[in-house]
C-alpha cells in the first residue's frame, strides 16, 4: 500500500510540476555529479548481517501514511556498538511522504550547497538514532574514519552524521579526505555548516553566509564551484579548528 501511494503521488506531483512549467533534464555532467554525490558508504562492521535484519524488518503504516521500520528490540540489543553504528548508518528508521518533486537540478556540478541532500529520501533516522550518534561521538567519529579507511569517499550518510554530532574535530580530516580527489563538493557543503552551526563569526560575517544561511535564503541555495570559493571555505573551516579549544 505504501509503495502504491508513493507512485500515485509522485505521478500526480510530476504532471502538476510539469503542467507548471518545463520539465528540463540536466546534462549528463550533472546527473552524473548527482549520483555521484547521493552514494552513501557502507560501514565494514557486520555490514552483511546488518543488511539481512534490515531486510526483514516490517513497514509499519500510520494513518496519516507516515510509519516506521524498525530492527525488533529484541534483534537489537544483540548487536554490538560497532553493528549499532552500521544499522544506523545504513538504515532510516521513520518514513515520512512527500509529495513534492523538485525538477532536476541544472549544472549540480558546478554548485557547492549550502545544504547536504536526504540521504534516505523519504525515509528519515528516529529520533533514538540521532541520540546514538550523538551519545556515542568519540566512538561515532573513530568508527566513521574506520569506514571511511585511506583514500575512500564520505558517503552522503557518514557526511550527515558527521554534523548531526557536530563533529568540529574531524575538519583536518574532512579537508583531508576532499583533497584526495576534490571531486565532492558537500565536502565544503560539510565544513560550511559546522561553521555556522557552532556560530564561528568570521563565517557569520561573511557574504556566503548572507547568500546561504541568512533570513530570506532558500534551502537550495548555493555558492559557484570555483578554486576561489574552495580554496576559502577550505581556510576559514582551518582557521576555525585551530581555534576551538584544545
Amino acid at each position: 500500500m505504501k509503495r502504491l501511494l508513493l507512485s500515485i503521488c509522485l505521478l500526480a506531483t510530476v504532471l502538476s510540476v510539469c503542467a507548471q512549467e518545463e520539465w528540463k533534464e540536466a546534462s549528463k555532467e550533472s546527473q552524473a555529479y548527482h549520483t555521484y554525490s547521493m552514494q552513501l558508504t557502507f560501514p565494514p562492521f557486520s555490514l552483511k548481517k546488518v543488511q539481512t535484519l534490515v531486510k526483514a524488518i516490517e513497514f509499519k503504516d500510520s494513518e496519516n501514511n507516515d510509519g516506521t521500520e524498525i530492527l525488533k528490540q529484541s534483534e537489537y540489543l544483540k548487536l554490538t556498538q560497532r553493528e549499532k553504528f552500521t544499522y544506523h548508518a545504513i538504515h532510516a528508521e521513520t518514513y515520512n511522504q512527500n509529495c513534492d518533486v523538485m525538477p532536476p537540478i541544472q549544472d549540480e556540478h558546478k554548485k557547492i550547497f549550502g545544504q547536504l541532500s536526504d540521504p534516505f529520501g523519504e525515509y528519515t533516522w528516529a529520533e533514538r538514532q540521532r541520540q546514538f550518534f550523538r551519545s556515542n561521538k568519540d566512538s561515532v567519529m573513530a568508527w566513521i574514519k574506520e569506514s571511511v579507511g585511506t583514500g575512500k569517499r564520505l558517503g552522503l550518510n557518514l557526511k550527515h552524521i558527521v554534523v548531526e554530532i557536530n563533529a568540529r574535530e574531524m575538519i583536518p580530516f574532512l579537508i583531508s579526505n576532499y583533497n584526495s580527489n576534490k571531486k565532492d563538493h558537500d565536502m565544503l557543503t560539510v565544513l560550511m555548516l559546522l561553521m555556522k552551526n557552532n556560530e564561528y563569526k568570521v563565517f557569520m560575517e561573511s557574504l556566503s553566509y548572507k547568500k546561504l544561511y541568512a533570513p530570506g535564503t532558500t534551502y537550495d541555495g548555493f555558492l559557484i564551484f570555483n578554486a576561489a570559493n574552495e580554496e576559502l571555505i577550505i581556510k576559514r573551516a582551518t582557521d576555525f579548528y585551530n581555534e576551538l579549544p584544545k
